[in-house]
């Protein structure tokens, strides 16, 4: 079953994320993974959540998406954005009809 990684960023430091975001999308890809929503604009319909930055991920499994998340190819990506950004992450299974 298919597994959504959201993501929702504040960045701290630009220079850096851009830095960050030069490495992530080989890592992602590596794992079978791939962006659903990359930092696109975003609009509140209810509550008052209103991200900087929204990121969605989708791959295969949710044990992908941990294999992803622990493995080294992201490790120098996932230090450069713990350093340039605040950043709260889950990853949630897909729904199968």
């Amino acid at each position: 079953m298919s597994a959504f990684v959201v993501v929702e960023i504040e960045i701290t430091d630009p220079v850096a994320y851009e830095e960050y975001k030069l490495y992530t999308p080989g890592s992602i890809a590596a794992y079978d993974g791939k962006f659903v929503v990359r930092g696109g604009s975003t609009e509140s319909l209810e509550g008052n959540w209103n991200p900087q930055r929204l990121v969605v991920l989708e791959f295969p499994t949710v044990e992908r998406a941990r294999e992803w998340w622990n493995s080294p190819e992201y490790a120098k990506a996932k230090g450069i954005r713990q350093r340039a950004a605040h950043t709260k992450m889950l990853v949630v299974e897909g729904f199968e009809q």
